[in-house]
């Protein structure tokens, strides 16, 4: 009998692809009445594939062994709880690094350059009355990075090569890094021109990013976010944002995506990003086969690539 693993939203297809060559899959997104499919069969799955998977659902699931999580963040799962009832849990890091990173530098050169801006300045026909305007660079600016990890490593490397001078906030110091650490976040903020969030969500960092941090980085600091909405006072950031406490801000993330606060769609100081740091074809791609990877990794009872817990 092949092994039975649960979906609880919808996946790459070509991930799916994979899954559907290996397990028989249950993809309870498309079930009606969820509720009574998980009374009923709950007890048969092993596995489950994606994230999202709060305690609630793990006691319908009394014979789950394993969660692999779609992506590098796992604070939309339970791991506390996944944990106490020996469910193995995985994501899939390192395989986006590369694709995050390329997505914020250029979002700093979009908000530096005004590039969405200049585009619709000329589509609109607005260039023969005039031009443009004179904006900033990144040439010769301090870029402070809150969460220097993985992502966090490739998108300094790619703002030393933009001639930044790169410093880091974290929980700890790290050794043989070669950026200055700063122990206080809003003192990296006061002495940065520009700080990118690329830190994990959850309980820990919830509002990190705070009203005090804003205005420590200032009416000509640019704010990064390419981590979770969750890690700034939001209403904070769109005060200042408007009223000129803040430079300006690029964000790929929101706290309640896909909704965005109506007041950052008409600032021209801003520019807005759909969540999609790794969202392109082969990183995707990738991330579906380590999730696989992982699936099998656990059955075959081996060591698994990319455990959680």
């Amino acid at each position: 009998m092949t092994i039975e693993i649960l979906q609880t939203q919808k996946l790459l297809a070509s991930c799916e692809e994979e899954l559907a060559k290996r397990y028989t899959v249950h993809k309870l997104h498309e079930i009606a009445d969820k509720d009574a499919w998980l009374a009923e069969n709950g007890a048969r799955i092993r596995a489950h594939a994606g994230a999202g998977v709060q305690a609630g659902l793990m006691d319908t699931l009394p014979n789950l062994e394993i969660i692999a999580s779609f992506g590098v963040g796992y604070d939309t799962i339970d791991t506390a709880a996944a944990k106490a009832r020996d469910i193995r849990v995985t994501n899939t890091p390192d395989v986006l690094n590369d694709a995050v990173a390329e997505l914020t530098i250029g979002l700093m050169i979009s908000l530096a350059r005004r590039i969405p801006q200049s585009d619709q300045f000329v589509r609109q026909g607005k260039w023969p009355g005039g031009n443009f305007g004179l904006f900033s660079e990144l040439t010769g600016k301090t870029l402070g990075i809150l969460g220097l990890g993985r992502i966090g490593k490739e998108i300094a490397t790619r703002a030393q090569a933009m001639k930044m001078r790169v410093v880091y906030h974290g929980r700890n110091q790290q050794a043989g890094v070669p950026h200055i650490f700063y122990s206080n976040l809003e003192d990296m903020a006061r002495d940065s021109d520009w700080l990118v969030l690329i830190a994990p969500g959850g309980k820990e960092t919830e509002g990190i990013v705070s009203r005090e941090v804003l205005e420590a980085l200032g009416p000509k600091g640019m704010l990064v976010n390419v981590a979770r909405g969750t890690l700034v006072d939001e209403p904070a950031m769109v005060e200042l944002l408007t009223n000129g406490g803040l430079g300006g801000a690029a964000l790929d993330v929101f706290k309640n995506e896909p909704e965005v606060p109506e007041a950052l769609l008409g600032l021209d100081n801003v520019v807005l990003s759909p969540h999609q740091g790794s969202a392109t074809h082969q990183t995707r791609d990738a991330m579906g086969a380590l999730l696989v990877a992982n699936l099998d990794r656990h059955f075959a009872g081996e060591p698994l690539i990319s455990a959680v817990v």
